[in-house]
């Protein structure tokens, strides 16, 4: 009799613990990273901008102008000011007064999206060679976007050299934060430290 109440408790045990490990696998699949969960709003987010199309478009029947309009969509929703060629401010990093040139997205910001967009783009099932977000076309606008927002905002993009340097800086003395260490939103100050 003594080993049936011992048998109770080592199938309650390996029960709980079948438990722990199912409870920590769906904690898992519910958090998920922070690139993750971009990610997957990115995804859903151009999934729905196609659907909105007329006609709608299907996913995988995208092209590249398609994922070039989707960007220039987004400018809508901007944050980042690019000062127009006739503006007063124009390559002034910190102009002294506001002004009415547009909101824009940040070229930093898009081309992250496009990195996210490409990854979720193979994950489900596209191929590599067929990607959208993958062709030359949209890294020549990103490109573009880069050296206009850096004349307009008068902000200099050619930092890899010094880049290099702040990180032995940092190595030797320094004290955390050298390498990226979060986004400075502060539009009142030059982002010096983008490459």
């Amino acid at each position: 009799m003594s080993t049936q109440p011992r048998k109770d408790s080592t199938e309650a045990g390996s029960s709980s613990a079948t438990a722990v490990v199912e409870t920590q696998h769906h904690q898992g699949a519910a958090a998920l990273s922070r690139y993750e969960s971009q990610k997957r709003r990115d995804w859903n987010t151009f999934g729905q901008y196609l659907k909105n199309q007329a006609p709608p478009v299907p996913l995988f029947e995208c092209n590249c102008n398609h994922v070039l309009e989707f960007l220039r969509y987004l400018d809508q929703f901007g944050k980042t000011k690019v000062h127009l060629h006739g503006c007063v401010f124009f390559g002034q990093p910190d102009p002294p007064a506001p002004c009415t040139c547009p909101l824009r997205q940040a070229w930093g910001s898009l081309d992250a999206l496009i990195g996210r967009l490409r990854a979720a783009y193979e994950e489900h099932g596209g191929s590599p060679e067929s990607n959208p977000f993958g062709n030359g076309a949209i890294r020549v606008y990103l490109r573009e976007v880069k050296e206009c927002q850096a004349k307009a905002r008068g902000i200099p993009y050619k930092k890899k050299k010094r880049k290099r340097a702040q990180f032995k800086a940092n190595d030797d003395g320094g004290g955390g934060g050298g390498c990226g260490g979060g986004n400075n939103n502060n539009n009142n100050q030059p982002m010096k430290h983008l490459a």
